[in-house]
């Protein structure tokens, strides 16, 4: 078991390609130029003799909207996995990516993928498993590696972050709990009902009394009198005046 490279990267692959050089490599990618044991990573030649013809594994983890959640080594004559690609053209000179295998790869949203790919190693002679890592398939000899992880999803942390509690009181629960407590909105309209409603109004019997037996009010010295006792009175000086006047004529 080979320990060399338990530590996991930051950001999952974006996209994998084959180049026919390790030099010519696009800008943000990386090249598996050698195996874990230090030899030469060319997936094209045959082990006997060296050939011209060189192919190299690349990959980049450049920010992009989609991930590589899976990857296969099919033989190049196998039907082509559901749901994947091929990667048939190098990626520099756009000529046959590979002799007598197919790398085929997986694509997916980020925001949909929980696991992806995150990185590549190639083991050569030595044959010897990786940590973390799990076999592709070989080739020429060569195994390939690959690691799975978890995507992080930032963008879905700064909405939880930014969530409000549930169970936080939020400003219609504030205002409700400062309002009056005898006032309640009906559902069915804009009526306000209150505590006041349904009690009926009038003026009171005694008030409205104006018999002799009404009792008199006396205010500071001031008796108030009812309409009643005031016309009674009228009358009888009326009368009384009348009667000086006959005694003088």
């Amino acid at each position: 078991m080979s320990g060399a490279s338990e530590q996991m990267p930051t950001e999952p692959i974006t996209a994998v390609g084959v180049l026919s050089s390790h030099r010519k490599a696009p800008d943000d990618y990386y090249v598996v130029a050698q195996t874990t044991d230090g030899s030469d990573a060319d997936l094209w030649k045959d082990g006997l003799f060296k050939s011209k013809v060189t192919r190299y594994l690349c990959f980049t983890r450049k920010p992009g909207p989609d991930v590589v959640v899976g990857v296969k080594l099919t033989d190049i004559k196998d039907a082509l996995p559901e749901g994947f690609v091929a990667v048939q053209e190098t990626t520099d000179t756009k000529e046959p990516a590979m002799r007598k295998r197919r790398l085929c790869v997986k694509m997916s949203p980020r925001e949909a993928a929980e696991t992806a790919v995150f990185d590549f190693q190639i083991v050569g002679k030595s044959k010897h498993q990786l940590v973390h890592y799990t076999s592709l398939g070989e080739i020429n000899n060569m195994s390939i590696w690959y690691r799975i992880g978890a995507v992080p999803h930032l963008q879905s942390n700064q909405q939880n972050s930014g969530r409000v509690n549930d169970d936080s009181p939020t400003d219609t629960d504030s205002r409700r709990a400062v309002s009056r407590p005898d006032y309640e909105q009906q559902s069915s309209g804009g009526y306000a009902k209150t505590a006041m409603d349904d009690v009926p109004f009038g003026i009171t019997r005694r008030l409205c009394d104006t018999s002799k037996e009404m009792q008199q009010v006396n205010l500071m010295g001031i008796t108030i009198k009812s309409l009643a006792e005031i016309e009674e009175e009228l009358f009888l000086f009326d009368v009384h005046h009348l009667e000086n006047m006959d005694v003088c004529n």
